[in-house]
């Protein structure tokens, strides 16, 4: 009898106070909201193992699109999001969706395209020019179209080159409605120019003789931002577990094991949190 009570006792102590690490039994995983890129480059493979034997909590990752991840979270599809369109985070929090947003990493957008070099782009050090010269030569390019961060910085620099691509949708301007290694695909398949990020362009494997024609400048920045969503909004929403996540990958050994991820070589993202 002595016994039952005790059990009893500690499991009325597990549930109103929390076993080890701060958060409740009920609140031993949570759901990220996050890019094709972050999950397919392998990095989530890389540090989930370390912040789940740490702290034993689960993430259940949701890789989708950007502008699909921002609007499974305004819908209270998840508990953090970590995407790369600093803009709509931006907005995401504004519109108090989100708790607040902070940089996590960067790293950087390239062009992608056959070894014929059709539009003669390679070696270009600057994007807009790039794009104007695939538009004149009516060279094909493959789009995501979906909304997702890729898909808004192409938009940007159609943008930033005057230019609106979407008028000859069909012709030498595609649009796949695509995650990334999918757009990647297509275009190998069809011969195209495309923007993709550098990480999935890297852990890609179909490139078929494909090679990066233009990279760097400010333009082709790409930074990476995590947001708690705003349980005021969705009561639901895990804000224990997912801020104890918030705050692991922004702190040293979450940036350490950012910095610590290389693909053959190459490091694929560049940890850039400010600290706390």
């Amino acid at each position: 009898m002595k016994f039952a009570s005790a059990f009893a006792f500690f499991a009325v102590w597990t549930l109103g106070f929390g076993i080890p690490g701060d958060c409740t039994a009920s609140d031993r995983s949570f759901i990220l909201q996050s890019t094709t890129s972050t999950a397919n480059s392998g990095l989530y493979d890389h540090l989930l193992p370390i912040f789940e034997g740490e702290t034993g909590i689960k993430v259940h990752v949701i890789a989708v699109g950007t502008g699909q991840a921002m609007r499974n979270a305004r819908n209270g599809d998840g508990d953090v999001v970590l995407v790369h369109a600093k803009a709509a985070e931006e907005k995401f929090v504004a519109d108090g969706f989100g708790i607040k947003r902070f940089d996590v990493m960067y790293n950087d957008f390239v062009i992608v395209g056959p070894p014929t070099d059709p539009a003669k782009i390679a070696g270009l050090d600057n994007a807009k020019d790039a794009f104007h010269k695939i538009s004149s030569a009516r060279a094909l390019f493959a789009s995501r179209g979906d909304n997702s961060g890729t898909h808004q910085k192409e938009i940007q620099l159609w943008t930033a080159a005057k230019l609106d691509p979407t008028k000859d949708s069909g012709t030498w301007y595609r649009e796949t409605g695509s995650g990334m290694g999918a757009t990647l695909n297509v275009g190998v398949g069809m011969g195209a120019y495309v923007l993709t990020d550098r990480a999935t362009w890297l852990s890609f494997g179909n490139k078929r003789g494909f090679k990066i024609h233009v990279q760097g400048g400010e333009i082709l920045f790409n930074g990476y931002g995590i947001v708690l969503i705003n349980p005021a909004k969705h009561p639901r929403v895990k804000a224990d577990a997912g801020q104890r996540f918030i705050d692991w990958i922004l702190g040293p050994k979450g940036q350490r094991a950012i910095a610590g991820y290389k693909l053959r070589g190459h490091q694929l993202f560049f940890p850039n949190a400010v600290p706390r």
